[in-house]
C-alpha cells in the first residue's frame, strides 16, 4: 500500500514537472511550424490554388498562435495532478490532429511544381519530425505519434513516387527519426528518474525535518519545533500586534513514578499524556514536549486572561485522570504556568522564563492548576534580580551570620542540639529572609559557596557550645548533588575538630528528588564520618515515607502544619503514626513547630522525645544563646 501510494505520488509529480518543461519547449514549436509553414506556403503560392497557400496556412498560423499564447501564459506550478495530466492528454490529442492537418496540407502540396518544390516538402516534413520530437522530449507518447503520423504519410508518399531520390530521402530520414526516437526515449526515461530521485530527496528531507521536530516518545512536537514556531508568532504578532500566550506544564508526581516503577513505566505515562495533550491541539494551539515531563502550548489570539486560563485548567484536569500501566494505575497530576503576549514580554526568552515562573508560582502555592503570570509576579522577579545583584558583590563573611534555635529533649529538660539559621543583613536591602537569598544563591551558583561559608561559622559557633549540644545544619538540594560540596563539607568538618556525632545535616525531599541515588551516595559519605541526617519537614511531600525506607536516616523532623493540628482528631492520629513509625525504625522524632503549652503537651504525650519552636525559643546568635545555656545551668544547680 505504501509503495503504491508512492508511486502514485511520484506520477503525478512527473506530470506537473512534465508540464514545466513543455511548457518552455511548445510555444517554441508552434512558433517554428508557422515558420515552416509560411516558407512553404510562399514557395507554392504562384503554383497551388490560393486556398492552399493562403487559407488553410493561414488558419493553421493563427491556430499555433493561439495554443503558443495559452502554453505562455499557462503556471504548471499552481495547478493540480488531475489537472496536469488531464492537460497531457489534450495536448496529445491536439498533437495528433496538427499532425494531421499539417502534413496533409504538405502532402497535397507536393503534387504541386517541380523536384525543387517537392524537396522543399521532403525538407519541411523532416525539421516538422525532427522539431517535434526535440520539443516533445517531456511529453513521448505525442512525439511518437506526431513522429508515426508524419512518416507514415511521408514515407508513404516518397515509396509510391517511383522516385529513387524521394526513395533515398525516405530511407534517410527514417533512419535519423530512428536514432532520434531512441534518444527520446532514453532522455525521457532519465528524466522521470531525475524526477523520482528528486521526489524521494525531497521526501527524505521532509521526513528528516518532521524526526527532527517531532519527540519521538510522544509524537508531538519537541523543543526545537517549539521555539521556531515561538520566534514565527513573535515576528508576526510585532508586525499585526497580534495577541498570544504561551504557557508551560510540568507533570507533579512523574519523578516517583519513574523512580517506583522504572522508566518503561515512566515512558508510557508520558505517551498517554502526549496522547491526552494532542487532543488538544488546533489551527490555533500548538503543544509540543519540551523534555522530560515538562510540555509547551502555544496558543493564537488567545482571548481574555480568564478564557485562557479556563482552557489551560482543562488541560490540567485531563492530565490529572488516572492513567493505567497494566495492572498499575498512577495519577500524575500537573500544574502550568500561563504567560500572554506581549504584556509578559516581546522576546522568548523573557516569555518563556515569566511562564516558567508562573508555572514554579503554581506549583509551589496552587498544584494542580494554572497560573497566569501577572504584574504581582513581576516586581517579584525585580526583587529577586535585585537579591541575586546584591549577593554577587556582597562581602559575605562579614554581611552573613548564624542564628541557633533549641532543640529540647523532653526527657531531660536539657537542650539536646540547636538549628543553626542564616541570617543576612544587605547594606543595600537591609535585611533579606533566608527563603529569598538562599533561592538567589541556588539560582545565580552561589549556593556551594554560601553554604560552606556559613557552616564553617556554625562549625567555629559550636565548638563554643557545652559537648552534650549537638548542631544541627541545613543542606541546598544543590549541595547534596555536587561531590565537590560533599568533600568540602568533610573536610570543613575535620578541620574544625568538632566530633562529627555532634553535627547533623538537615535534608529537604526536594534535595532528594533532584537525584535520589547521588543523594543516597552523599549520606552513606556523610555518615560514614559519623554525621548524622535527618529529614526535614517529614510529611509535606508525596513520597516522604519512601525516602524514609530507602535511605540510611537518624532523624525526623516532624513539619510544623502536624503540630498546628494537633488539636483535631486527624492531626492527633497523624502525629501519633509518624511517632510509632520514628520508634519502629529506631529514628528520633522531632516535633517543629511547638508554639503553646498546649502542643508541647500533646508532644510529650504521644511519645516525642524531641521539640522545638517558639514556645522553647526563637533563633538567636551565638552570644545569647550561650547566655541561655549559663541560665538554665544556674537554673538546674539551684534545683538541684
Amino acid at each position: 500500500m505504501l509503495n503504491a501510494a508512492r508511486t502514485r505520488t511520484e506520477t503525478d509529480l512527473t506530470c506537473v514537472r512534465q508540464l514545466v518543461e513543455l511548457r518552455r519547449q511548445i510555444p517554441t514549436l508552434y512558433g517554428l511550424l508557422s515558420v515552416n509553414a509560411c516558407a512553404l506556403a510562399i514557395t507554392h503560392h504562384p503554383l497551388a490554388p490560393a486556398f492552399l497557400t493562403l487559407g488553410v496556412p493561414g488558419a493553421l498560423v493563427v491556430l499555433c498562435m493561439v495554443r503558443a499564447v495559452r502554453w505562455w501564459r499557462m503556471c504548471p506550478e499552481t495547478i493540480s495532478e488531475e489537472q496536469a495530466t488531464r492537460q497531457l492528454r489534450q495536448t496529445t490529442a491536439l498533437t495528433a490532429l496538427f499532425s494531421i492537418a499539417f502534413v496533409s496540407w504538405a502532402m497535397i502540396l507536393n503534387g504541386y511544381g517541380g523536384p525543387y518544390e517537392q524537396g522543399h516538402v521532403a525538407i519541411f516534413v523532416a525539421v516538422t519530425v525532427i522539431a517535434c520530437i526535440f520539443c516533445l522530449t517531456h511529453l513521448p507518447v505525442a512525439a511518437f505519434l506526431v513522429t508515426g503520423i508524419v512518416m507514415s504519410v511521408f514515407l508513404y508518399c516518397c515509396i509510391t513516387s517511383g522516385n529513387h531520390v524521394f526513395l533515398a530521402i525516405a530511407v534517410n530520414t527514417a533512419f535519423v527519426t530512428v536514432v532520434m526516437v531512441r534518444v527520446l526515449n532514453n532522455n525521457f526515461r532519465a528524466f522521470v528518474q531525475l524526477v523520482a530521485s528528486q521526489a524521494e530527496a525531497s521526501r527524505l528531507s521532509e521526513e528528516n525535518a518532521r524526526l527532527a521536530n517531532t519527540d519521538s516518545l510522544t509524537g508531538l512536537p519537541n523543543r526545537r519545533y517549539f521555539f521556531q514556531k515561538l520566534n514565527e508568532l513573535l515576528e508576526t504578532s510585532g508586525e499585526a500586534d497580534s495577541l498570544f500566550a504561551l504557557a508551560i506544564f510540568d507533570l507533579d508526581r512523574f519523578k516517583p513514578i519513574n523512580d517506583t516503577y522504572g522508566h518503561n513505566v515512566g515512558d508510557r505515562v508520558l505517551a498517554e499524556t502526549g496522547r491526552r495533550l494532542a487532543a488538544f491541539t488546533n489551527t490555533g494551539v500548538i503543544v509540543a514536549r519540551l523534555g522530560g515531563d515538562e510540555f509547551g502550548l502555544l496558543v493564537r489570539a488567545p482571548g481574555p486572561p480568564a478564557e485562557i486560563i479556563a482552557f489551560c485548567d482543562s488541560i490540567c484536569s485531563a492530565l490529572q485522570a488516572p492513567i493505567r500501566v497494566g495492572d498499575i494505575q498512577v495519577i500524575t497530576g500537573c500544574s502550568g504556568g500561563l504567560a500572554k503576549y506581549p504584556r509578559a514580554g516581546r522576546e522568548a526568552d523573557s516569555l518563556f522564563d515569566r511562564a516558567d515562573y508562573a508555572l514554579y508560582h503554581a506549583k509551589e502555592h496552587r498544584r494542580g492548576s494554572t497560573t497566569f503570570f501577572s504584574q504581582e509576579h513581576e516586581d517579584a522577579i525585580r526583587a529577586e534580580r535585585a537579591v541575586e545583584a546584591a549577593l554577587r558583590v556582597a562581602d559575605l563573611a562579614a554581611e552573613m551570620e548564624m542564628h541557633y534555635q533549641p532543640i529540647l529533649d523532653t526527657r531531660s529538660g536539657a537542650i539536646a542540639l540547636v538549628e543553626g539559621l542564616a541570617r543576612w543583613t544587605s547594606p543595600t536591602l537591609g535585611r533579606v529572609s533566608p527563603d529569598r537569598f538562599i533561592a538567589a544563591a541556588e539560582r545565580c551558583g552561589m549556593i556551594h559557596t554560601v553554604t560552606l561559608l556559613l557552616l564553617h561559622k556554625a562549625l567555629g559557633d559550636c565548638a563554643r557550645l557545652p559537648p552534650a549540644v549537638g548542631l544541627s545544619f541545613n543542606l541546598s538540594a544543590h549541595d547534596l548533588a555536587s561531590p565537590e560540596t560533599v568533600i568540602a563539607i568533610l573536610a570543613a568538618v575535620r578541620l574544625s575538630g568538632l566530633d562529627p556525632r555532634r553535627l547533623t545535616l538537615e535534608l529537604t525531599e526536594t534535595a532528594l528528588m533532584r537525584d535520589f541515588e547521588q543523594a543516597k551516595d552523599a549520606i552513606i559519605t556523610l555518615r560514614a564520618l559519623g554525621i548524622k541526617v535527618a529529614l526535614d519537614d517529614f510529611g509535606t511531600g508525596y513520597s516522604s515515607l519512601g525516602y524514609v525506607h530507602r535511605l540510611p536516616l537518624d532523624k525526623i523532623k516532624i513539619d510544623r502544619s502536624f503540630m498546628a493540628d494537633i488539636d483535631t482528631d486527624l492531626g492527633c492520629s497523624l502525629i501519633s503514626t509518624i511517632i510509632d513509625l520514628c520508634q519502629n525504625l529506631g529514628l528520633d522524632g522531632i516535633a517543629e513547630g511547638i508554639e503553646t503549652a498546649d502542643q508541647l503537651d500533646a508532644a510529650q504525650r504521644h511519645g516525642c522525645r524531641y521539640v522545638q519552636g517558639y514556645l522553647l525559643g526563637k533563633p538567636m546568635p551565638i552570644v545569647d544563646l550561650l547566655q541561655k545555656l549559663d541560665r538554665d545551668a544556674e537554673v538546674e544547680r539551684l534545683h538541684a
